[in-house]
């Protein structure tokens, strides 16, 4: 039984090794995360010319939607995006198959799966994105009978920030959706650039966030667009009090910080209060990092699917915390194939 339903843009990750100089040759900056411009095009022959290239199914939200797989029992989570009918959506497939994710694809008849290049420099990652097929993904895709069935199954609902680009008519239906039936709904910033670029269609669905979890620079990057700020506290309290249509649910904000503790704060709408908690990440050997790619979206993984069981605030974003440091272990944004079990704090 569905019990989650991710929506985001399914993309090809192409990871390559890379240096600080050739991030300076395409404008790029170490942990940057844009859509591609016609002068980085170029990028990715030269990826994939690489002798050492790693092809990782990728995609933010997809990259969640495994992750919540990966704690959840199989088929408890339904993915939505749009690719391409071609060898990288059926490479896709595959990979969200093993993982035990129900994925419903808009296939694209005359649009290329999206792809991502992911140029790491040490410890750091830059993420260069051509959406391609991604980029057309439709709110009429969600209503056809078998896909909203799905979607009227599940209880928890998560968009990736990146889908803001494309269809917010898509994550629209289901925040109303989740508010009309007292349902979690919650979406990740995902990028600077979302809030500095998407700001109008980012606002225009705050009033379904039930929680939103984002980076501190994607946090900066919000309080900068609406004139908060840049102080991490202010900002988070902030987007928690914004008007909300289900106040029957609080609403809380999850700032992650890599190394640095992780600000939670909960905002109660109808009696104006919040309270902030502090929550230590999993100290880990750095000599056991193989690969932060896609730290972010194992976090969202794991607090999303202590959301579908239930679980406590502690006990979500511990679980957070837990499974990113099991994918940080990994190649690419993947997790480990021997399933493990979040064991609480």
């Amino acid at each position: 039984m569905v019990n989650v339903v991710c929506l985001g843009n399914p993309l090809l990750d192409i990871q390559v090794q890379s240096t600080p100089e050739y991030l300076e040759k395409y404008g790029l900056k170490a942990n940057d995360a844009v859509l591609a411009s016609p002068e980085q095009m170029a990028i990715y022959p030269e990826a994939m010319a690489d002798p050492n290239v790693l092809l990782v199914a990728g995609g933010a939200a997809q990259n969640t939607a495994r992750g919540v797989a990966y704690v959840l029992p199989a088929e408890s989570v339904a993915y939505f995006g749009s690719v391409g009918k071609d060898v990288y959506s059926e490479k896709l497939l595959e990979a969200n198959q093993k993982a035990g994710v129900v994925t419903k694809y808009q296939y694209q008849t005359e649009h290329h799966t999206g792809k991502c290049a992911v140029l790491l420099t040490g410890k750091n990652r830059s993420l260069v994105t051509d959406l391609n097929a991604a980029n057309h993904f439709t709110a009429a895709h969600l209503k056809l009978a078998e896909n909203w069935k799905l979607v009227e199954e599940a209880k928890t609902f998560y968009v990736g920030g990146f889908h803001f680009t494309v269809c917010v008519d898509a994550i629209k239906l289901l925040g109303e959706h989740a508010a009309e039936t007292n349902k979690t709904f919650g979406v990740n910033l995902s990028a600077p650039f979302v809030c500095q670029f998407f700001k109008d269609a980012v606002d225009s669905t705050s009033q379904y966030w039930d929680y939103l979890i984002c980076n501190e620079s994607e946090a900066a990057a919000y309080g900068e667009s609406h004139e908060l700020g840049s102080d991490l506290e202010t900002i988070a309290k902030h987007i928690a009090l914004l008007p909300k249509k289900n106040t029957e649910k609080k609403r809380t904000v999850i700032i992650t910080q890599g190394l640095d503790d992780t600000i939670v704060v909960v905002g109660d709408v109808t009696n104006n209060t919040t309270e902030k908690k502090v929550f230590p990440v999993i100290s880990l050997d750095q000599k056991l990092v193989v690969d932060t790619n896609g730290a972010g979206d194992a976090f969202a993984g794991g607090y999303v699917a202590a959301l579908a069981e239930n679980k406590d605030l502690e006990y979500a974003v511990g679980q957070g915390h837990w499974l990113a440091s099991l994918g940080i272990q990994q190649a690419g944004a993947s997790y480990p194939s021997e399933k493990h079990t979040y064991k609480g704090n």
